[in-house]
């Protein structure tokens, strides 16, 4: 698959270039702070107190560890992820490419319902009808010219207000801040299937190459990219990383002046309890505007594996995923949230990151994928560890939920 070459990059103004890094981190970012992430963020808070803050800090080193590694390899190789893995093991790509696209299509399923959920919440609408507007809001972006261009502003704006909105009820909430500090580097309590799990929810399935991908469809890539490629792959951390820690402190001022969360809606209930129905309306506009950003970075990412099946969706890749939106919406719309569905793409959704970033690893020493880049060791060693991490949990978390099956 041919992409923009040293020339066509080289046309993109500063300007432009800044654009398509920032929107390319904050693509990956938003695509992991989706309702699944708010909800999960309130939980783990509530359950570990201040000692969630050390939860993640540890994830954000291993986010790291497993980003770099992938980001790298993606633009030193000129390849999408799938391409990688058919060139590591003939037809491992389409494996990779058919669990990234059924989890992809079952939790877009989950953050137009989400985006619906906010809608409602904000506006007062019925739950379906805003999971529809939040569908046709994200068709659109996808309809105009530069819907890259527009994708990478709508994921910045709506990145920035969410944080911002978050932040204002964390500073009105009066969180222990020092005990936060505190227990972020000595924890009371120290719960690694918290922190493999976050990792997950950060950097898994197909939210990693959210970002790589759109720094390839960029055209910035190659060697001589490699040092704004990792720091854009830092960068998507970090901003996913500020948006978890101002919602934990966040809830941590809620739950740590008595509040019980109500189990329902966690993330809600932080809200509400600290700012009243003005709380509660921001938390709508904050959960819609994640449902938005989340519903883009797994169409968008989703259908650049979907490629791989054919050559023709390459050329017509915005029909394709304006077509994986209105699939999702309709499913939604129709039958809601498909239970088995979910079950099935959440249980392989976690071997997606271990199988996705072993064969990154091995790529990294293969000439015909990477040339003569020399990879360096200590990101090989940082990437084994996050591997066999997030084996172990994938494996553990597939044992627990396809009982559910049946």
């Amino acid at each position: 698959m041919k992409q923009p070459s040293l020339h066509e990059q080289q046309q993109m103004t500063p300007k432009q270039r800044l654009s398509a890094m920032t929107g390319a981190a904050f693509l990956m970012a938003t695509s992991a702070i989706g309702p699944g992430f708010l909800t999960q963020t309130a939980v783990f808070t509530e359950q570990l107190l201040a000692s969630f803050a050390f939860v993640i800090l540890a994830s954000i080193i291993l986010d790291i560890g497993a980003q770099i590694n992938i980001w790298r390899i993606i633009a030193v190789s000129n390849m999408r992820g799938q391409e990688i893995a058919n060139a590591v093991v003939p037809g491992l790509g389409y494996v990779v490419a058919f669990f990234i696209i059924l989890g992809g299509l079952a939790f877009n399923i989950g953050n137009v319902g989400g985006g619906g959920l906010g809608a409602n919440t904000l506006l007062g609408v019925n739950t379906t009808v805003g999971a529809v507007m939040t569908g046709v809001i994200c068709i659109i972006i996808f309809s105009l010219k530069e819907a890259n261009v527009a994708m990478d502003k709508i994921v910045r704006y709506l990145g920035a207000l969410m944080i911002l909105l978050t932040a204002y009820v964390m500073f009105k909430g009066q969180p222990p801040y020092a005990e936060a500090a505190l227990r972020t580097v000595a924890p009371l309590e120290i719960d690694f299937l918290a922190i493999i799990t976050v990792v997950g929810g950060t950097v898994g399935g197909y939210i990693t190459f959210a970002g790589g991908h759109r720094l390839l469809d960029a055209g910035i890539t190659g060697r001589e990219n490699i040092s704004s490629v990792t720091k854009t792959a830092v960068s998507g951390i970090v901003v996913a990383s500020i948006m978890r820690f101002i919602l934990f402190l966040a809830v941590l001022g809620v739950v740590a002046a008595g509040f019980s969360l109500n189990p329902e809606n966690p993330t809600a209930s932080v809200f509400q309890i600290v700012a009243g129905e003005l709380g509660f309306r921001i938390f709508g506009l904050v959960l819609w505007a994640a449902g938005i950003t989340s519903v883009i970075g797994a169409a968008y990412t989703s259908v650049t594996f979907l490629t791989v099946f054919h050559s023709s969706i390459k050329k017509y890749q915005n029909y394709w995923t304006i077509g994986f939106i209105v699939f999702s919406t309709i499913i939604f719309a129709l039958i809601g949230r498909p239970v088995t569905l979910l079950v099935l793409a959440g249980a392989f959704n976690g071997l997606i990151l271990p199988l996705t970033l072993g064969c990154i690893l091995l790529a990294a020493y293969r000439s015909k994928i990477v040339g003569d880049y020399q990879h360096p060791v200590w990101m090989t060693i940082f990437g084994g560890i996050v591997l066999l991490l997030t084996a172990y949990l994938g494996i553990h978390t597939l044992f627990q939920m396809l009982p559910q099956l049946f």
